[in-house]
């Protein structure tokens, strides 16, 4: 690991958080923050300008999210380090961010000192992943993978739509949409379409804007 002092960017649409964050942050010698993005397309833009040396990325964001965000800025500089914060502890999100190139995923309950810990983690090339992440993945590989088209369908049964309604939207029938409907909730092991939309928000599967 290169020496300090490390250049450390905040992207979050909280002024608070950040505000916090930065707090933080600038009570370790070698660290300070370069600075601080209110949007995912803001905090893009502040990374090839700035080029810090660790993004601190908020995962849910307006119009851009972390995630989107993250594999923007991995494609154009393989070598950026972010970690992801959030307070979403779905498999879903942290799956995605993940494969978007995020080298931890933090939850915004932390400790001071995780954060500290997975910003020193990270700067030496290496990842991190709470007890609390970390299991979270494990419960994953239990799940049953949606098709592209139950996804989406399972994003219109979140939004309140029938299956009739599905149906229009898709300009498929109400007897398909049926049927994957029967499927997504098998998969999901949910009991009905309530159930599972709560599963789909609680897993990350599907995002409420």
């Amino acid at each position: 690991m290169q020496a300090g002092p490390f250049r450390i960017l905040i992207v979050d649409d909280h002024p608070v958080l950040r505000e916090g964050l930065s707090s933080i942050l600038h009570e370790e010698p070698d660290m300070i923050v370069a600075g601080e993005a209110g949007s995912g397309e803001e905090g893009v833009e502040m990374f090839r300008r700035l080029r810090p040396d660790v993004v601190l990325m908020d995962l849910r964001l307006p119009a851009m999210t972390g995630a989107e965000a993250t594999e923007t800025i991995l494609k154009e500089f393989p070598d950026a380090r972010v970690v992801i914060f959030s307070s979403y502890s779905g498999d879903e999100d942290i799956a995605r961010c993940l494969r978007a190139g995020a080298q931890a995923y933090l939850l915004k309950d932390m400790l001071r000192t995780e954060l500290i810990e997975a910003i020193r983690t990270v700067l030496a090339g290496q990842r991190y992943l709470p007890r609390a992440v970390q299991q979270r993945l494990r419960e994953r590989r239990a799940y049953r993978d949606l098709t592209t088209r139950e996804r989406e369908i399972l994003g219109l049964i979140v939004k309140g739509l029938r299956n009739r309604e599905i149906a229009e939207v898709l300009g498929a029938t109400e007897g398909t949409v049926r049927i994957h409907v029967s499927h997504i909730l098998d998969k999901l092991g949910a009991t009905d379409r309530t159930e599972a939309a709560v599963i789909a928000i609680e897993r990350g599967i599907v995002a409420i804007e």
